[in-house]
């Protein structure tokens, strides 16, 4: 039991060091380069996310506007033996 917990600490050690290596091995700006393009990513896809909800809005603001009389009756509340 305790050569599999030393075996999973040696390996985790390991993925660590090979962690650091990659940073440093890309250097710093390719680093900031890679950074740079995340961030653009983001915002376009946050942009991209934002149209897609305003085109939803309009659509459903167009089936609300051609909905006939008997859809806006048939979803309404309102009961005429109420006010019978």
């Amino acid at each position: 039991m305790k050569k599999k917990q030393k075996r999973n600490q040696l390996s985790h050690k390991k993925e660590e060091k090979q962690e650091v290596l990659l940073e440093e091995y890309l250097g710093n700006d390719v680093l900031q380069q890679l950074k740079e393009k995340k961030q653009a990513l983001k915002i376009a896809e946050d942009k991209k996310q934002e149209a897609e909800n305003v085109r939803k809005k309009e659509e459903a603001r167009q089936r609300e506007k051609n909905k006939s009389f008997e859809e806006l009756l048939g979803e309404s509340s309102l009961s005429w033996k109420d006010f019978k």
